[in-house]
């Protein structure tokens, strides 16, 4: 009995530390997609991915490039030679918290 309660309240924690992520301001947004080993489509452009960069899914867990088959919302961040170096897939609550779109001029 004591082992489950110590499971159940280790993956209670785990969810929350998983929720807990902090994506920097500076972090632009952007549609998502794999299209081919190292390289992603953000926004319907081909962008290459850094060595050692790192995409976190909407539980804030690393992800393969390959696992963003669909378009999903995504804020990201280039490196100085403007590479894929981090990106963040949105939850639905991440979604919902970002600014409205600006209307075209």
């Amino acid at each position: 009995m004591r082992g489950t309660a110590l499971v159940l309240l280790l993956s209670v924690a785990a969810t929350a530390v998983a929720q807990m992520r902090t994506i920097p301001a500076d972090a632009k947004h952007g549609l998502v997609r794999h299209l081919e080993e190292t390289t992603l489509e953000i926004d319907g452009k081909p962008r290459q991915l850094s060595p050692g960069a790192q995409i976190r899914d909407a539980n804030n867990l690393l992800v393969l490039p390959a696992s963003l088959s669909e378009k999903s919302d995504a804020r990201y961040l280039l490196d100085a030679s403007g590479l894929v170096r981090r990106v963040w897939i949105l939850s639905a609550r991440e979604i919902a918290e970002l600014p409205p779109a600006p209307y075209p001029k």
